[in-house]
């Protein structure tokens, strides 16, 4: 199955979010295809050129300058109109300052989330508007069916788990013309007709991250003040067994980077944001069977006490809960999650995605996990 089920006579006005690498772009070019109005647009959301940035260009990144004119070849070569949006300004407060403030709380963040929240499912939704547009098209691996967002085709590559925060009133608007791909196919479809990103590599990681690494970007952007120091402790005995000089160096169930030895294996565990204090501990005290999830968003209606499958991270494979409102209103709501069986390094700041079946049902943020024992 190549095409996304979009019925032929829905043809109208689409812009494409072009990112310069091979999937956007084969959207686009599929768009081209089955006949729509398309209009390529790439959003430049951070300053390769700035004197703080580590990162080469063309690497594994996206948006950079040369993914600008990679996108803007496309769009010569598909004979569609182009438009460049400067989107630092955006990025910068949305993205960059939630990622940094994150981890200084001792959280561990997903900024493609919030890029997909307030840029290309916000901010270029009011482009679409702006340019008279009918729909908005990504290169997510996704799909839409009966005004459903489902699970991509290729569950390798599959990425509704940063799709939670979409409003419902917008999916209608939405393509996604890869969805139905594998990437092997999708790659030689881009070189039978002549895309000369065919063979691009993949962007991988943090785009505005470099080869300082998160603790070195972190730096370069507070003050050190900012900084939380304080001591490394092992949860067993309470014993001091190293210092840190800030809990933006750790995450939960990170083995190595400290320093420290005590003769086995020891994981961080829990980070005490007041103290500084980072825990160690064995991996049996990285399981949990409980967390909490706040900010949570709803793609469709789900039961109080129903069991969905949820995805704690990107590339975890999900696990059976049972999901169930503990407090608040629509707009604070807070709801528990009971696993049926226990799961390894749930992380503070990371995403809990909720699917039924192959359905994306919605999301939140995981704002408490259980305690490790001290």
């Amino acid at each position: 199955m190549y095409l996304n089920s979009t019925p032929a006579s829905k043809k109208g006005r689409v812009l494409v979010a072009m990112s310069g690498g091979v999937d956007s772009s084969v959207a686009a070019a599929v768009l081209k295809e089955q006949g729509y109005d398309v209009i390529g647009v790439t959003m430049q959301v951070w300053d390769y050129s700035a004197s703080h940035c580590t990162i080469d260009e063309g690497n594994g990144t996206c948006c950079s300058s040369l993914d600008v004119e990679d996108a803007r070849s496309v769009a010569d070569r598909l004979e569609i109109p182009f438009y460049v949006i400067n989107c630092e300004d955006k990025f910068k407060s949305t993205v960059i300052d939630n990622f940094v403030s994150s981890y200084l709380k001792g959280e561990t963040p997903i900024p493609c989330v919030n890029c997909n929240t307030f840029l290309k499912f916000d901010h270029l939704i009011q482009k679409m508007h702006e340019l008279q547009c009918d729909y908005l098209a990504t290169g997510h691996y996704a799909r839409i069916e009966d005004g459903r967002i489902i699970t991509s085709e290729d569950s390798l590559k599959d990425q509704t788990y940063f799709l939670f925060t979409l409003k419902p009133e917008i999916v209608n608007r939405l393509m996604f013309p890869i969805g139905g791909w594998q990437k092997s196919d999708l790659r030689a479809y881009a070189e039978k007709i002549g895309l000369t990103v065919a063979r691009k590599k993949d962007s991988t990681g943090i785009c505005f991250i470099g080869k300082t690494g998160y603790a070195g970007f972190i730096e370069s952007q507070v003050p050190r003040e900012q900084l939380k120091a304080g001591v490394i402790r092992l949860l067993q005995t309470n014993e001091i067994i190293g210092q840190h000089n800030g809990i933006h160096n750790f995450t939960i169930g990170q083995r190595k980077g400290f320093g420290v030895a005590v003769g086995r294996p020891i994981y961080v565990v829990k980070i005490d944001t007041e103290s500084g204090t980072v825990w160690m501990g064995d991996e049996e005290h990285l399981y949990s069977s409980t967390l909490e999830i706040r900010d949570l968003n709803w793609l469709d209606q789900v039961r109080d006490q129903e069991v969905l499958r949820v995805k704690i991270r990107y590339a975890h494979r999900g696990a059976d809960a049972e999901i169930r409102k503990i407090s608040g209103g629509e707009k604070d709501e807070r709801w528990q999650l009971s696993f049926v069986e226990k799961q390894r390094a749930v992380t503070v700041g990371q995403a809990a995605v909720f699917y039924r079946g192959s359905q994306l049902v919605g999301g939140g943020w995981i704002a408490r996990t259980e305690t490790p024992v001290t």
